[in-house]
């Protein structure tokens, strides 16, 4: 998978390329703590060029949603493709994720 951060003002713009898996994921939760630990972190996920999210990403996602609430921050997830769309209408990720 592809990670590429870029900053636009206080917003951290995640752009996602490939698959977020089990060899994946990992990386991308190392790659996220560096963001994460600051006091109201604001960040986009942008998943125009994600392929897939298997149930590894989903715990990294969640991981992120949480330190995002605990540090008065905000995470939104933009340009998810209908297949993982569909995934997080089945595990209620829809409920818990903001996706715009």
């Amino acid at each position: 998978m592809k990670i590429e951060v870029k900053q636009d003002g206080e917003i951290f713009v995640v752009e996602l390329e490939g698959r977020m898996d089990t060899n994946t994921s990992p990386e991308f939760q190392k790659e996220m703590e560096a963001y994460y630990s600051k006091q109201g972190f604001n960040m986009i996920l942008d998943f125009d060029k994600l392929d897939f999210v298997s149930s590894a990403g989903l715990r990294v996602l969640l991981l992120i949603q949480k330190k995002s609430k605990a540090l008065s921050g905000s995470l939104v997830i933009k340009n998810v493709k209908p297949e993982i769309q569909e995934v997080f209408d089945m595990t209620g990720f829809s409920d818990i994720l903001t996706i715009e």
